[in-house]
């Protein structure tokens, strides 16, 4: 429990590169109302210090070695759905923010953010609300709109994800690459593929990608 002000917010970071862990520490132990109570250098420490310390706003990066960080998020979210994640980390791509916010983060900063800018994510988690940098959000809005004009969805039996997993395996891409492309481990990929290949009643990857393709899916 905090021994801190009945306002104060109890923070943890997660991140694998120890010099970044150390600097972000600092940076919000030496803000006023917040308070850091943990950190975690991968997925699995990152588990313990969310059913451990249980503290309000976890700032996690995706890369975290074997496991990713939207891996983490989404256990995370899914087991304390009061914990609020704040993602801060190098990947920009519409890949990495949309899987981020699809597995329960609220916020979604790039490292090399101002401190100012810090602070008011981790409040705007704490308090419950989105909050995502100045870059991420001009993706996101970019993204709604195009959402809003675009025809039927292919393959409604598939989830987001399946969906973007099938896609990228007709680009012709390998389960390794598209692990990368989306933050997720290799093992997780082939699950996703494997659901694939159930639901849309094809024998093996080639008529997978046969019927991707022929819905418009693997356009690079």
């Amino acid at each position: 429990m905090s021994t801190g002000g009945a306002d104060e917010i109890r923070v943890a970071v997660v991140d694998d590169h120890p010099v970044f862990r150390l600097g972000m520490t600092a940076l919000l132990s030496s803000t006023a109302g917040l308070r850091v109570v943990g950190e975690a250098a991968d997925a699995d420490g990152a588990l313990r210090v969310a059913d451990t310390v249980r503290p309000d706003v976890m700032v996690m990066d995706l890369h975290l070695g074997g496991r990713s960080g939207v891996e983490a998020t989404r256990e995370i979210v899914g087991r304390h759905p009061d914990i609020g994640v704040l993602v801060v980390t190098m990947l920009d791509d519409d890949d990495s923010v949309f899987a981020a916010l699809r597995a329960g983060a609220r916020g979604y900063l790039l490292k090399g953010a101002a401190p100012a800018e810090v602070e008011r994510a981790v409040r705007a988690v704490a308090n419950g609300e989105v909050l995502l940098g100045p870059v991420i959000a001009s993706r996101a809005v970019g993204f709604l709109a195009g959402a809003r004009t675009a025809g039927p969805v292919p393959f409604p039996e598939l989830t987001d994800r399946e969906r973007e997993v099938l896609d990228l395996v007709a680009q012709g891409l390998s389960n390794v690459v598209i692990a990368r492309r989306l933050t997720l481990s290799p093992k997780t990929v082939r699950n996703h593929l494997s659901n694939v290949l159930t639901k849309l009643q094809v024998a093996d990857r080639g008529q997978a990608i046969q019927r991707a393709r022929q819905a418009g899916l693997g356009q690079v």
